[in-house]
C-alpha cells in the first residue's frame, strides 16, 4: 500500500463495492419497505447476509476512496499522529515481531486465550472468579469511583473558566489539523460507540420499572418517569464524559509541550521525566490499556450483534441464532480492518461523518414522529431535576442499586478512558485546552443528553401510555435491552423508516469506536520509536475479532464485560494520578494564562474606556 496513494487491492475494492451496495441495497430498501416485491426470494439468515453486504459495501467504499493527502503528498503534515506505515501485508513474520512492544504486544494474546480457555474447561469456576472481582470492584471500591467521577467533573469545570484552558497545545502557533466540526464528530461518535443506540431506548425503562431508591417513588408510576429520565441523564451525562478528558488532556499537554510519546503511559511524565517513559510503570499502563481496550470493545461488537440481530428479526422474522451472530461480527470486523487500516484521514474520519449525519436524519425524524408535547415537558422536568440532583447523586453510597447502575457505569467508563483519552489528544493539536474540555465534556455530553431524553422519554411515553408493552418485549428476550427500541419504533408512524436508520446507527456507531480502537492499540503495542504498519493493524483487528467470536462461541459476553470492567479500578486510580501530576505541571510551567472570567473583565474595560 503506497504511503499517498490507495493501493492496487483498494482500487480493485472501489470497482467491486458499487455494484455490491447497489443490487443488495435494492434488495434491503425493497425488503423495508416493499416487502410483497421480494415475496420469499430471500429469507431466513439470507436477510442477514444482504443485509450486511448492504451496510458493510457501503461503509468499506467510503473507507478506501481517496483523499487530497493521499494525492498531493506535499499537503501531509508529517507532525501529525496516529499515522500508519504502509508496508504491504506479505511483511516477514520476524520484521513484524521486532516492530512490537513484546509486553504489550505479548501478554494480551495471552490474557485473552487464558480466559476464553477457561471459560470451556472451568466455565463455572472462571465465571465464579470474575464475579467475586466484580462484586469487589462494584462493592468495595465504590467510593473510588464516586470520588473520581465528582473530582472529575470538577477539573473539567475549573479548565474551562480558569486560566489553564487558555493553553494552546503544540505552542501559540500551532493551526489545528482538522476542522472543529471534524474534530468533535471523531471524539464525539469513537466515545460513545453503539451503547448510546442500545441503551437508548432501554435504560429510563428499567428505571421506570425499578426506581432507584434515592428517588423515593411507585415503580411505573408518574413519578418513577421523572426520576427515570433524570437518572438516565446522570449516567450519560458530564460525570461520564469527564472520564475522557481528565485522561485526554494530560497525554496531549506532555505529547505536544514536553515532547513525551503518544501513549496512555505519558500521564506518568511528572514522576518519572520524558527519559524514563520506558519504565515497567508505564508499560503496565499501556498494557492495561489494551487489555481494557480489547475486552471492551469486543465486548461490546458481541452485545451489539444482538440488537443488530434483534432488529432484522423483528423485521423479517429471521430468528436469532449463533450463526448469525458468528456472520455479524465476522462482516463488522471486515469492515473495521478495512477502515482502520486506511488510517484517520479516509475511513475513520468519512464514517464519523457519516455517523453524525446518520444520528441527526434519526433525530429529526423521531421528533416529527414521536410525543413532541410529552418528550418537552419531560425533558424541561429532568433538566431541572439533574441540576438540582446532582450533587446528591454523585455522592449516593451504598446499596445494590447505586453499586449495580452508577458505580457500575463509572467503571465502564473508566475503562474506556485509555483508548478515548489517548484519541482526543491526538486530535487535539493546535487546539486550546479550553476547546478540547468543551468539546469531549461540554458539546459531547450535551449530545448524549439530547438523544437520551428524546429517545428514553419517547419510550416512556409508549410505554406508560400502554401503546405498546416495552417492557414486555424485553422480559420476554430474557432481560435483553437489545431488542427495547423496536416496540417503541412499531407504536408510530413511519415505524418501518425508524428502524432502518436504527440499525444503521448500530452498526456505524459500532464501526467508528472500532476502528479507532484497532488503530489506539496498534499504537501501543507497537515500540514506542516506530509508527504502527498495515500488518499490526490487520491484525489488532483481527484479533479483536477472534475475542468477539470467541465470546459468541462460549456465550461468555457478561464475563469479558465484567473482566473489562474491572480495569476501571486501575484507571480510576491513573486518573487521580494523572491530575495530580498535570495540575502540578501546570502550577509549574504555565504561569500567565488569564482565566475566562479574567478575558470577559478586560473585554468590558476596554470598551468602558473606548
Amino acid at each position: 500500500m503506497g504511503l499517498y496513494g490507495t493501493s492496487r487491492a483498494e482500487r480493485l475494492l472501489q470497482r467491486l463495492l458499487i455494484p455490491v451496495f447497489v443490487l443488495s441495497g435494492s434488495v434491503v430498501v425493497a425488503g423495508f419497505f416493499f416487502p410483497e416485491l421480494v415475496g420469499s426470494v430471500v429469507t431466513g439468515v439470507g436477510w442477514l447476509v444482504v443485509s450486511l453486504l448492504f451496510f458493510g459495501s457501503g461503509l468499506t467504499y467510503l473507507a478506501v476512496l481517496p483523499t487530497a493527502v493521499d494525492e498531493a503528498p506535499d499537503r501531509f503534515d508529517p507532525g501529525a499522529l496516529l499515522l500508519v506505515r504502509r508496508i504491504g501485508l506479505g511483511e516477514p513474520a520476524r520484521t513484524f515481531l521486532s516492530r512490537q512492544d513484546p509486553v504489550v504486544f505479548g501478554v494480551p494474546i495471552a490474557v485473552f486465550g487464558l480466559f476464553f480457555l477457561s471459560q470451556l474447561l472451568v466455565p463455572e469456576t472462571a465465571l465464579g472468579a470474575v464475579e467475586t472481582l466484580r462484586w469487589v470492584v462494584l462493592f468495595d471500591l465504590g467510593p473510588l469511583f464516586v470520588a473520581t467521577a465528582l473530582v472529575s467533573v470538577c477539573f473539567c469545570l475549573w479548565l474551562l473558566v480558569g486560566p489553564w484552558g487558555g493553553i494552546r497545545l503544540g505552542g501559540p502557533d500551532t493551526e489545528p489539523t482538522y476542522t472543529y466540526p471534524v474534530y468533535f464528530t471523531m471524539v464525539f461518535t469513537a466515545g460513545i460507540a453503539a451503547g448510546i443506540v442500545v441503551w437508548g431506548p432501554a435504560e429510563a425503562l428499567f428505571h421506570y420499572d425499578q426506581p432507584p431508591p434515592l428517588a423515593g417513588v411507585e415503580p411505573r408510576s408518574e413519578g418513577a418517569i421523572a426520576a427515570a429520565l433524570v437518572y438516565a441523564l446522570f449516567h450519560w451525562g458530564f460525570s461520564a464524559w469527564s472520564a475522557y478528558v481528565v485522561v485526554g488532556v494530560p497525554i496531549a499537554y506532555y505529547v505536544y509541550e514536553r515532547g513525551a510519546p503518544l501513549r496512555v503511559s505519558s500521564i506518568l511524565t511528572p514522576f518519572l521525566g520524558v527519559e524514563n517513559l520506558d519504565s515497567g510503570w508505564c508499560r503496565l499502563v499501556d498494557l492495561l490499556a489494551v487489555l481494557a481496550t480489547i475486552g471492551g470493545i469486543a465486548t461490546s461488537v458481541a452485545l451489539v450483534s444482538g440488537q443488530f440481530l434483534s432488529g432484522i428479526d423483528h423485521q423479517w422474522a429471521v430468528g436469532v441464532d449463533t450463526l448469525g451472530s458468528l456472520l455479524f461480527v465476522a462482516g463488522l470486523i471486515a469492515i473495521v480492518v478495512v477502515s482502520a487500516q486506511s488510517g484517520v484521514h479516509r475511513g475513520i474520519r468519512r464514517i464519523a461523518d457519516l455517523n453524525i449525519v446518520l444520528f441527526g436524519l434519526f433525530v429529526a425524524l423521531l421528533v416529527a414522529v414521536g410525543p413532541r408535547s410529552f418528550v418537552t415537558e419531560r425533558s424541561v422536568d429532568a433538566l431541572g431535576g439533574y441540576a438540582v440532583g446532582f450533587v446528591p447523586m454523585s455522592l449516593a453510597l451504598g446499596g445494590a442499586w447505586t453499586a449495580e447502575w452508577t458505580v457500575w457505569n463509572w467503571a465502564w467508563w473508566f475503562s474506556w478512558a485509555p483508548f478515548a483519552g489517548l484519541f482526543l489528544a491526538a486530535l487535539s493539536r493546535g487546539r486550546r485546552i479550553r476547546t478540547v474540555v468543551f468539546t469531549g465534556f461540554v458539546a459531547t455530553a450535551a449530545a448524549t443528553m439530547a438523544w437520551v431524553l428524546l429517545m428514553g422519554a419517547t419510550a416512556l411515553e409508549v410505554q406508560h401510555t400502554g401503546r405498546a408493552d416495552v417492557l414486555g418485549a424485553i422480559e420476554a428476550a430474557d432481560g435483553s435491552e437489545a431488542v427495547a427500541g423496536f416496540p417503541v419504533f412499531e407504536a408510530l408512524a413511519l415505524g418501518d423508516l425508524l428502524t432502518f436508520l436504527f440499525l444503521a446507527l448500530v452498526l456505524v456507531f459500532m464501526v467508528s469506536s472500532a476502528d479507532t480502537s484497532t488503530l489506539v492499540v496498534s499504537v501501543l503495542a507497537t515500540r514506542r520509536e516506530r509508527a504502527p504498519t498495515t500488518g499490526a493493524i490487520v491484525f489488532w483487528g483481527a484479533f479483536q475479532g477472534a475475542v468477539a467470536l470467541s465470546v459468541v462461541l462460549t456465550g461468555s459476553a457478561e464475563a469479558l464485560q465484567a473482566a473489562a470492567v474491572l480495569t476501571g479500578g486501575p484507571f480510576a486510580l491513573v486518573a487521580l494520578l494523572a491530575l495530580i501530576g498535570v495540575i502540578g505541571s501546570f502550577r509549574r510551567h504555565e504561569g500567565g494564562h488569564q482565566s475566562l472570567v479574567g478575558k470577559l473583565r478586560s473585554a468590558v474595560r476596554e470598551r468602558t474606556e473606548e
